[in-house]
This record gives C-alpha cells, sequence and structure tokens, in this order.
C-alpha cells in the first residue's frame, strides 16, 4: 500500500511530467505527498572572489538564487497539488551537488516510493544527476518518469522484467501496491534459455497464481545490447504503461556505474519505471 510519496521536483529541468505524474499517483493512492526541490550552489565561489567579506556576501548572494529556483519549482508543484486536494507538503532546499545527492538519498529512505523525472542525455545539469543516486541510495523503490511523459499516471497494464535475480525479486515486491490493480501483467523473460535459473519465468506465473494475479510471459532472445530496446518492443507492442525492473549497478571509487541495461533504459525510457537497487 502506497501512502507515503517523495517527489523530487527538478528546478533546472522541465517539471510537468513529473508533477502531474506524481499528484495522479498520490489522488488514485489517497497518499500523502512530499516535494522536495533543490537549488543548486556553486561549490567554486570563492576562488573568483578575494576577502572574506566578499566571498560571504557572495555565497549569500548565490544562496538567495538557489533558493529562488527551488520555490519557483515548487510554486508550480503547490498550485497543481491544492487543486487536486491532495495531502502534501513543500521543503526548498540548498546545496552543492554532492550535499544533494546524500540529502535527498537519506530523505528518501522514509518513503514508500521516491518519484523521479528520467535523466536528460542532452542536458548537463545537476537535477540529471539525482534520480540515480535516489536509485542507489534510498534503499526503496524509485519511479522514473520519461521526461516525454504527458498527463496522467495510470499504470493498469504492467511489464516485469525478469531474469531471476535478486535485484528483479526486490523491485517485484516493491511493485506489488501496483500488481494488485493491473489489468494487463506481461512478464518480459529475455535469453531465458542462456540463463537458467530456479526463479524461471513459469514459476514467477505460478506464485504469482497464488497471489490471485493473472499473468503472461513473452520470452524473447536478444544479444546483450539489444535487451533494453527488446523490452520497450514489448512494452509498445502490449500498450505497457509501467515497467518493472531491477536497478542495476555499483559504486566504483564513489562514482556510481549503471549497468548496461539499467543505462540503456534511463537513456531511452518510453515508459514510466519502476526500478528497486
Amino acid at each position: 500500500m502506497l501512502k507515503n510519496l517523495l517527489v523530487h521536483i527538478p528546478s533546472e529541468r522541465s517539471i510537468r511530467p513529473v508533477v502531474d505524474s506524481a499528484i495522479s499517483l498520490a489522488v488514485n493512492s489517497s497518499a500523502h505527498l512530499d516535494a522536495v526541490s533543490i537549488g543548486f550552489e556553486s561549490a567554486n565561489i570563492g576562488l573568483a572572489v578575494d576577502g572574506a567579506a566578499a566571498v560571504a556576501a557572495v555565497f549569500d548572494l548565490e544562496r538567495e538564487r538557489a533558493l529562488a529556483r527551488a520555490n519557483a519549482a515548487l510554486a508550480v508543484f503547490e498550485t497543481e497539488a491544492r487543486n487536486a486536494g491532495i495531502a502534501y507538503r513543500c521543503q526548498a532546499l540548498t546545496a552543492v551537488p554532492v550535499e544533494a545527492f546524500a540529502t535527498l538519498g537519506a530523505t528518501a529512505r522514509l518513503y514508500d516510493l521516491s518519484i523521479v523525472l528520467q535523466p536528460d542525455p542532452d542536458h548537463t545539469t545537476s537535477d540529471n544527476m539525482i534520480p540515480t543516486e535516489m536509485l542507489f541510495q534510498s534503499g526503496g523503490p524509485v519511479l522514473f518518469i520519461p521526461y516525454t511523459h504527458k498527463g496522467e499516471f495510470k499504470p493498469r497494464h504492467i511489464g516485469i522484467a525478469w531474469d531471476g535475480s535478486r535485484l528483479a525479486a526486490r523491485a517485484l515486491r516493491d511493485a506489488a501496491p501496483f500488481l494488485a490493480h493491473a489489468a494487463t501483467i506481461t512478464i518480459i523473460s529475455v535469453n531465458e534459455a542462456q540463463n537458467p535459473t530456479e526463479a524461471s519465468a513459469a514459476d514467477l506465473v505460478t506464485h504469482m497464481a497464488r497471489r490471485g494475479l493473472t499473468a503472461r510471459v513473452e520470452r524473447l532472445s536478444a544479444d546483450y545490447t539489444s535487451i533494453q530496446p527488446t523490452i520497450l518492443s514489448v512494452a509498445a507492442d502490449a500498450d505497457i504503461n509501467l515497467i518493472i525492473m531491477g536497478g542495476y549497478g555499483h559504486s566504483r571509487l564513489q562514482e556510481r556505474v549503471l549497468g548496461g541495461v539499467t543505462r540503456g533504459m534511463l537513456q531511452s525510457m518510453t515508459v514510466p519505471t519502476l526500478m528497486s537497487h
């Protein structure tokens, strides 16, 4: 049951897709929705200014501007949330990027679900890095909304990218509130014959049936570089409007390294996608 939701509202990007999706989910779940926006401060301001007083003044001005950007983004959210009649709270913060990532990652650990906007590979903003940092640091499910998404988020036809792994199983459990209300469920199994597992797609169908859920299996073969396009192709053919999958990756010297399928999905996402790490 989803009752406590968190949404990150970017201060440097278009926010309409994630605002509309988060609010519609809160309405349909009768959930409380907290919105956080961060105005980013530069970490290099002091390098171009001489004198302690001058440095302090520049830092204060930069913080004011950053806070204004965060508040402007939240003002759009608050208008829509108020009109929708949901329970909500807004929080505007300022921080340098590294601090922002740690703060949001820790904050997200208290929520049933975090909602973020898909990173845009064509833009280099600090807002772009927050979604993957929340995936790695939150300890819970993260719902990625495509930046091309329009309108409400209505997850009636759900696709499960299943490979029998621990992360896929984690995502499946985290998606239980969505699966309980799904009209159709499609299990997308790619290269199952090459990776035999005790947690096969057929076994998953059986276990889901015990929970009163009916699912069909779509078995396909693809080379490694084509797995993510194959998943999206099935999603398009089956009119899927939510994909569930494990979020693969690890930290290497504090640098977040995404797995190939996860990276491809984040770059070319066409359907809202719930990931768990």
